[in-house]
């Protein structure tokens, strides 16, 4: 068995209970937890400790709610996130999505589930945190700095875009169905729907100008990323 350090993880709920319980299944599966039971604390222990893994974050909290954490903490990191909410609401997914928020699990919830999105979700970034560099059609990727060169300018992407773009070109020139998408990028358990995939394709296209062209629509199935050589 191969020893890994402890990852860190930040819950962050007002509700003591709650947090006891993600943190006693956490610390099972050896990961290291620390506890905020506010946005603002949220913010000063992430901040503070600068080597969290990731955060997971109830959406309704009093004074600062889990969106504007979420907010304030994208400006600055690309740690992964993880939305706890007491409603489904897809309007409320969508936005949670549109920030950057790259899981989202509804109250109440199954513990090992949640370990196991966790743990999905720190596999894909140790491998994307790999020194790789990917370039297709005046498109250039950079997993481990997370940034993106469209004929040499930076875009601005959400974590959620990132990953879908990265997906896209690793896939390139292969017809890939919303299924298949949704699997790969939002993880196997997700229980959305094929227009969040549009949703974000569509911002993907136009935060991308020309280039957005190169992501085509294959009707009835899903998309293909293609560069004409």
């Amino acid at each position: 068995m191969v020893l890994m350090e402890r990852l860190k993880i930040l819950v962050v709920d007002d509700e003591s209970r709650m947090r006891k319980l993600v943190k006693d299944f956490l610390t099972k599966s050896n990961y290291e937890v620390i506890e905020a039971e506010d946005g603002a604390q949220a913010i000063d222990l992430f901040f503070e400790q600068n080597d969290i893994a990731l955060i997971i974050l109830d959406v309704m909290m009093p004074n600062m709610d889990g969106w504007q954490v979420c907010k304030e903490i994208r400006e600055y990191s690309k740690v992964p996130i993880i939305m706890l909410t007491a409603k489904s609401d897809e309007r409320d997914e969508l936005q949670g999505f549109e920030l950057g928020v790259d899981e989202y699990i509804s109250k109440p919830f199954s513990p090992k589930i949640l370990v196991a999105r966790v743990e999905a979700i720190l596999r894909r970034t140790s491998q994307a945190s790999a020194d790789e560099v990917m370039e297709a059609g005046g498109i250039l990727i950079n997993k481990a700095a997370h940034s993106v060169l469209v004929d040499g300018q930076p875009v601005d992407l959400s974590y959620k875009e990132f990953e879908l773009l990265t997906y896209f070109v690793e896939n390139k020139g292969i017809a890939l169905s919303r299924e298949k998408i949704l699997n790969s990028v939002w993880n196997y358990d997700y229980f959305g729907d094929a227009r969040t995939i549009d949703t974000h394709v569509k911002k993907l296209r136009s935060k991308m100008g020309e280039k957005g062209e190169l992501i085509r629509t294959i009707w009835g199935m899903g998309y293909k990323f293609e560069v004409n050589e």
